[in-house]
């Protein structure tokens, strides 16, 4: 069964970008490379605010739109509560 991850990074100029992946870890370096989705092309991501397990992916896509619709203080507050998973920079670091 595939494990899906909706998530949360915060950029180096402080812009937000949520996303779904099924290998959170991954899908940040490919964004820190230059090579995930153009947002995080021109704005690159320093750190990943939080990671949260969805059902399937039909449910990670439903968070991510809910998420999208919030403003960046109420995406922060949400991911306050998320774990950060292994292999993914802390909530502290910036890289």
């Amino acid at each position: 069964m595939v494990k899906w991850f909706v998530y949360i990074l915060e950029c180096s100029n402080g812009r937000l970008y949520t996303g779904i992946t099924t290998d959170p870890a991954a899908r940040f370096k490919k964004h820190a490379s230059g090579k995930g989705a153009m947002f995080t092309r021109l704005n690159r991501p320093e750190r990943m605010l939080g990671v949260k397990r969805c059902k399937d992916r039909s449910d990670a896509g439903t968070r991510e739109w809910a998420i999208k619709q919030l403003s960046p203080a109420q995406k922060r507050q949400l991911a306050e509560n998320w774990p950060v998973y292994g292999g993914l920079p802390k909530k502290g670091a910036r890289y």
